[in-house]
């Protein structure tokens, strides 16, 4: 049966990345449209951002909410990864909002995780998922985001809002402890983030070069992809193999904090660009081996994220839950408990509908 439309109109989500806004309307509990992708460079501001994509779309929005990558704790919000910054009160006001829901990108991520079916992920190694244990989420792009899914116990779920990417980054063999000192030359405090994201590729293949003396060309992260895949380059490929390398220290570090029997899952931009090769990278070796809990980490599954638009899903639910409202379930889906309210700013209506 397909979902009712939302009464009050479509509604807009976006997923903000330091690269990328990727924007979207949502007429009905998950029926997403006019996904459209806009980089951040190109508007000075958040609010410009978003007026030009509702001006390309022609519609007027009620109700939005906005997946970050950014910490979201109260009315200001300043990018981590970019120079936007702006008040969640004065976006609305100036967009004409009457509901603008902020939250950080990787709890909208992990909120959209128990309705993803199978063909939206790829496991890469590991057992079956324990039902109803924690569930760990962890992906690279501009920046590394970390978050989770811990059971309450009722049949749902409360989502982590973590920064766990910005832990101090682990070595695990000499090679990547020659990486860490490249980078202390540079950085006071050198986190998981630095390294193991898109920007990292460029500074892990930086530091291999220094290491064995090699004066190299500087490459954007997508040449390094390209030339490491290709398989002609070795400094690229070996890039790649250190980088997969570290993701799979910071997942299995994940999966031990968290308890993850449920999975851990992968999102971001970068692994996806990888392709098959992945899978028969140093990832999966690296996230098993773990010492005495090296039989932990194997037992659990590794699911890479290929849904296109995992993060507006989520952003979608939190919404819709803080909306009250509950026009439909994804068939086969979790239940899922509301998130923890993240400073959402409602304006008074007239005639409410929700």
């Amino acid at each position: 049966m397909h979902p009712a439309f939302y009464p009050d109109g479509p509604r807009l989500l976006a997923d903000i990345g330091g690269t990328n806004a990727r924007f979207a309307l949502e007429r009905a509990p998950g029926q997403l449209s006019a996904v459209r992708t806009l980089a951040c460079a190109a508007y000075p501001r958040f609010e410009d951002a978003v007026s030009a994509y509702l001006a390309s779309v022609g519609i007027a929005v009620q109700h939005a909410a906005i997946a970050i990558a950014n910490p979201v704790d109260g009315d200001a919000v300043r990018m981590t990864n970019h120079h936007w910054a702006f008040s969640t009160a004065g976006a609305a006001h100036e967009l004409g909002l009457e509901t603008l829901l902020v939250v950080n990108d990787f709890t909208a991520l992990a909120m959209s995780l128990p309705g993803l079916m199978p063909a939206d992920l790829v496991k890469v190694g590991g057992g079956a998922a324990r039902p109803a244990a924690a569930i760990g989420l962890v992906g690279a792009g501009t920046g590394l985001g970390v978050s989770g899914l811990v059971p309450n116990g009722a049949g749902g779920w409360t989502p982590l809002q973590s920064e766990g990417g910005h832990v101090a980054f682990s070595p695990a063999d000499e090679r990547e402890v020659a990486v860490l000192r490249h980078c202390w030359e540079r950085y006071s405090h050198v986190s998981a983030e630095r390294l193991v994201s898109g920007p990292g590729l460029a500074l892990i293949r930086e530091a291999l070069a220094a290491r064995r003396g090699l004066v190299f060309e500087t490459l954007e992260p997508a040449g390094i992809v390209a030339r490491g895949l290709a398989g002609d380059d070795a400094l690229c490929l070996e890039t790649l193999e250190c980088f997969a390398g570290m993701l799979g220290t910071v997942a299995a570090n994940l999966a031990v904090t968290l308890g993850a029997r449920g999975g851990i899952y992968i999102g971001g931009g970068v692994v996806p660009r990888l392709g098959e090769w992945f899978a028969r990278s140093p990832f999966r070796a690296r996230f098993e081996h773990k010492g005495r809990f090296s039989d932990f980490t194997a037992a659990i599954p590794t699911l890479l994220i290929t849904a296109p638009c995992p993060a507006l899903l989520g952003a979608g639910r939190m919404l819709g839950d803080h909306l009250g409202d509950h026009l439909g379930e994804r068939a086969g889906a979790h239940a899922l408990a509301a998130a923890p309210a993240p400073m959402p700013v409602t304006r008074e209506r007239e005639h409410a509908h929700c």
